[in-house]
């Protein structure tokens, strides 16, 4: 069973924009607990606690035994939002975590032997399509991340999710195709897209079509018909 964060709440009363600012004002966030087959209920949180507790990292997959007045009950976080101006907490969402829960959660995917790749050694890169990949985990066994291993990926090679060893009891919500984790791209890839900018930047230079030193310019060519200009000293008649 996952080890729970110790974190104390208080119940909060009353619901609407009027007494969540309230609450702000406070210097406490509301929230709010819910699922479990019971009935959601409004909870106030100190604003630097939860604050560190976000930024901190694997906010959304760590699991919290909630200490509301005294009574506890484990909960993961679902959502929370944050101030578009300053980034600190405005709403946190809980969901109540029964025995035997699955929930759907994103597990980071994490790269292990670049050093056995064959094509990372020959210059190679890496393209990876999915940074995480949302999974049906057990409540009590939320994986930390998945281990995707290189041994062995060259050049337009491909690592697929049937590739990576999955945790017991946790499968991928998409199962209807073994969809692609990460690709390796060749170093000729990288030199092109450098190049072409590169050579538009030369063509668009100045003085990059200069004629020769001492070289002439040509003089453009007077249209069928056209009399010469007088000289600035003839006099007009």
């Amino acid at each position: 069973m996952a080890e729970a964060k110790q974190l104390a709440v208080a119940v909060r009363s009353g619901s609407g924009k009027g007494a969540a600012r309230s609450v702000r004002r406070e210097g406490r966030i509301p929230g709010v607990i819910y699922g479990g087959g019971e009935p959601p209920q409004p909870i106030s949180l100190d604003h630097k606690t939860l604050n560190h507790l976000i930024y901190q990292g694997k906010f959304l997959t760590t699991i919290f035994e909630i200490d509301v007045d005294g009574t506890k009950q484990r909960a993961i976080p679902r959502d929370y939002q944050l101030d578009v101006v300053k980034d600190t907490p405005l709403h946190v969402d809980f969901l109540r975590l029964k025995p035997g829960t699955r929930i759907r959660v994103d597990v980071p995917v994490h790269f292990a032997n670049h050093e056995a790749a064959p094509g990372l050694k020959r210059g190679g890169s890496l393209n990876i399509v999915r940074h995480t990949v949302q999974m049906l985990v057990p409540a009590d066994n939320i994986p930390g991340a998945l281990i995707a291993d290189l041994t062995g990926l060259d050049f337009n090679d491909s690592l697929h999710i049937s590739a990576i060893k999955l945790p017991e009891g946790c499968t991928p919500t998409i199962r209807d195709r073994d969809f692609t984790v990460v690709t390796l791209a060749p170093p000729s890839a990288r030199a092109e897209e450098a190049a072409t900018p590169a050579a538009g930047a030369a063509a668009a230079a100045p003085g990059a079509a200069a004629p020769a030193a001492g070289a002439a310019a040509p003089a453009a060519a007077a249209p069928a018909g056209a009399k010469a200009a007088p000289a600035k000293d003839e006099k007009k008649k």
